[in-house]
């Protein structure tokens, strides 16, 4: 009996102690808000994953494809998703481990008047029959592969968050420049009304009227600023950095002055690309795959386990030995099938939502990528016809004006028309930009240049 307590005990000593683990909100806090694109693991990320060889960083300048990889190295969703990773992992060893053998033991003696002791070991192995555990182990490795696919489709999420806000921001720059140059024509504008009025040329509502305009710019002037603020926050969110790591450097967004041309989207091809490379399609096959190994295991435990008892007695001086065996649940009531019925139900919804998610992609695709067509054939509308032909008209303007048949005042607003010109062409150019994101997102890939795909095998 002493060996049996011995042997209790080293068990204990070899088990795993619990190691506390608190969280400090302050200390994470004051974490996130040093963070600073100096960051030598950063640059480490950004050099391995981008291949910028000997670039110095920090970068003089950020671009898309930069700070898409700065998102994925700090942008907490991507690590949680990491993290769960993590945790399919380690239910993959659960899964794959086997029952621990039971030991019992008893002692004691029997009333006679040689007070003869008596005391036995009796030790229990389980013996999983059906393959139980290597449809357990499947199930774990099939919902750790979806775990994997799942950090990708996060790390596709936190890229879509950032181009939207990068595509806000050079939205936002490129207006703040049109109106800036329309308040310097209107400048003129004014000061060419107050001559006149000096010289009895015009009346006060007319000069009235062109400071008004030109206060209503300034109003449009700050709106503009304003998004400018926003959606640099929004990019400093998408980034997981504080909006201070990105003041100090400049952005470079000219990639969203060209948008990709819809004759090398095909939608055949596109729709091919969405129907095979989203992540959401391929997790529902994985997990598909996971509820079918849950079936085949329901249908394993139809089938009892067996536990075998070896046992070894001494009584009376005189030692036994005996073999015992246990059918555990008898399939005497029922034989599984609740559970049984339950997972073929699982796996016929498996498969109809996995069906319903391929033709609800398929009509997604096919109309961004219609939508994206038009508002790309607005934009060179806008850029070809209207815009050229209003620079057509104020060079007509400024001939006539050299030729003295036009005054200043018809020249500032032909300027003026112009702008307006830009100014829709690049509101249809927006659109075409929100359109492309919407493309990729339907297809989960990247169809402009700029921003790069995720590697969610790589960590920070």
């Amino acid at each position: 009996m002493a060996g049996f307590f011995l042997a209790v005990a080293s068990l204990q000593v070899s088990c795993i102690k619990y190691q506390p683990h608190e969280l400090n909100p302050v200390q994470t806090e004051r974490q996130f808000r040093a963070r600073t694109l100096a960051n030598p693991g950063l640059a480490s990320f950004v050099h391995a994953q981008a291949g910028l060889g000997e670039l110095p960083w920090p970068p003089a300048k950020l671009t898309p494809e930069t700070l898409t990889w700065i998102a994925y190295y700090f942008h907490p969703a991507i690590e949680a998703s990491r993290a769960k990773v993590a945790a399919a992992d380690a239910a993959v060893q659960t899964a794959g481990q086997r029952v621990n053998p039971a030991l019992s033991a008893e002692g004691g003696y029997n009333k006679t008047p040689d007070s003869v002791s008596t005391w036995a070991v009796s030790p229990a192995f389980t013996i999983e029959t059906a393959g139980k555990r290597g449809y357990r182990i499947l199930e774990a490795q099939k919902l750790a592969e979806a775990a994997r696919i799942a950090v990708w489709e996060s790390a596709w999420q936190v890229r879509g968050e950032l181009r939207k806000a990068l595509t806000a921001r050079w939205a936002a720059d490129s207006k703040l420049e049109l109106l800036r140059g329309e308040e310097s024509i209107r400048k003129e504008i004014d000061a060419i009304y107050q001559k006149r009025l000096e010289a009895g040329e015009a009346s006060n509502p007319e000069l009235a009227a062109a400071r008004s305009e030109l206060a209503a710019l300034a109003v449009s002037i700050s709106n503009a600023e304003g998004e400018q603020a926003t959606a640099l926050a929004a990019i400093a969110e998408a980034t997981g950095l504080p909006l201070s790591a990105l003041r100090e450097t400049p952005l470079d967004l000219t990639a969203f002055s060209n948008p990709t041309s819809p004759d090398a989207l095909p939608l055949l091809q596109v729709e091919r690309a969405g129907l095979l490379h989203r992540a959401d399609i391929r997790r529902s096959l994985v997990e598909y795959a996971a509820i079918d190994a849950r079936l085949r295991l329901a249908l394993a435990n139809q089938y009892p386990n067996i536990t075998l008892s070896p046992s070894y007695t001494f009584q009376e001086g005189f030692p036994a030995y005996a073999l015992g065996s246990i059918l555990e649940t008898l399939p005497v009531f029922h034989r599984n099938q609740g559970p049984i019925a339950e997972q073929e139900a699982a796996r016929r919804e498996a498969e109809a939502r996995l069906q319903a998610l391929q033709a609800r992609v398929a009509g997604e695709t096919e109309a961004a990528l219609t939508q994206y067509r038009v508002a790309v054939q607005e934009w060179i509308v806008a850029r070809d016809t209207h815009l050229q032909a209003q620079h057509r008209r104020e060079i007509a303007v400024q001939a006539a004006f050299r030729a003295g048949e036009a005054d200043r005042l018809d020249l500032t607003q032909a300027r003026l028309l112009t702008l307006a010109a830009q100014h829709a062409m690049l509101d249809a150019l927006g659109r075409a930009q929100t359109a492309l994101a919407a493309l990729e997102d339907a297809v989960q890939a990247p169809l402009s240049g700029g921003l790069p795909t995720p590697r969610p095998e790589t960590t920070n």
